[in-house]
């Protein structure tokens, strides 16, 4: 089987793999009543099923590609959100 089709070579690699893709952290899941929804204004807290520390899961759609644990940065980014990878999915597995 010849393989050299189903690898990216040259320009066509670079241009693909520099393509952004947006990856979605979950970090917990809230579960209201339809009433308490309906009830919901600015400064309303949801309580998630969660804690500060648990991981969080990574998302590409659907797909779960890794779990990670948020942490804040610090030096040029100091205070903004981040995540540490501690589980990598296997990204070629299509299920």
């Amino acid at each position: 089987m010849d393989n050299s089709q189903s690898t990216p070579r040259g320009e066509a690699a670079t241009a693909f793999t520099s393509v952004p893709i947006e990856i979605t952290v979950s970090v917990g899941k809230a579960r209201p009543l339809v009433r308490d929804l309906l009830q919901l204004a600015a400064g309303s807290v949801l309580s998630l099923d969660k804690q500060l520390d648990d991981p969080v899961e990574l998302y590409v759609g659907e797909k779960l590609i890794g779990i990670g644990v948020l942490e804040v940065m610090e030096g040029d980014g100091q205070g903004q959100l981040a995540v540490r990878l501690t589980e990598v999915s296997e990204l070629n597995n299509p299920s």
